[in-house]
């Protein structure tokens, strides 16, 4: 029995293109992946630690290979129930809408979480940088209110997708399948046959999954 992590970026819920379309990944994975567990993680009903007093100590703490005092630990003990969350996930499913040509800032801010040395990354002068979740799946849902194909000029802008897969691939995942859902202005019935065609992308990713 594996597990399923998955991530809702989008506040818009049943407005929401991008929790839409993955909603479609999920309903066919249940079917496809009866015995498995999904795990949604709702970033707009969760409260997740800030960065700051004690907590931030704590990480500077691991930073520079000190003690955590009892405060520091206490604190940090926060952190290390949402890196526990999601490391405990086999596979992954991120929806995101862009915001600003990027991703939204409570997801940046479980980003900042979760990305923490010797838990979900490593380092050493002669290897640099080691991700250290490896060998696991992660697909992302991506919606864009506009289109930006390679090749269109419009690519450079996209730094939504462009910061999920840094990201992912810093911390380990090499097996990443991305659902672009572009764009989703324009004339209702254009908007709609773009989200039921990246709908059946992600019904078909699911399956396969």
């Amino acid at each position: 029995m594996a597990r399923l992590l998955y991530v809702e970026a989008s506040p818009r819920k049943e407005r929401s293109a991008s929790t839409g379309v993955a909603k479609a990944f999920v309903e066919e994975y249940r079917k496809t992946h009866p015995g498995d567990v999904i795990d949604t993680l709702d970033l707009w009903g969760t409260t997740l630690p800030e960065f700051d007093g004690e907590v931030i100590d704590a990480k500077y703490a691991i930073l520079h290979g000190q003690p955590h005092t009892p405060g520091q630990k206490a604190a940090w003990k926060a952190v290390e129930g949402v890196i526990e969350r999601f490391k405990g996930a086999d596979k992954y499913l991120f929806s995101l809408p862009m915001w600003n040509f990027g991703i939204p800032y409570k997801l940046k801010h479980y980003i900042d979480v979760i990305v923490q040395p010797t838990y979900t990354f490593s380092f050493s002068p002669k290897e640099g940088y080691k991700g250290l979740i490896t060998g696991k799946k992660a697909a992302v849902v991506y919606a864009r209110g506009g289109a930006y194909p390679a090749g269109s000029g419009g690519e450079t802008f996209d730094l939504q997708k462009r910061y999920m897969e840094q990201f992912l691939g810093f911390i380990g995942f090499t097996d990443i399948t991305p659902i672009v859902v572009e764009p989703t202005l324009g004339k209702p019935e254009s908007v709609e046959r773009t989200k039921a065609e990246a709908a059946a992308r992600a019904r078909s990713a699911a399956g396969a999954f």
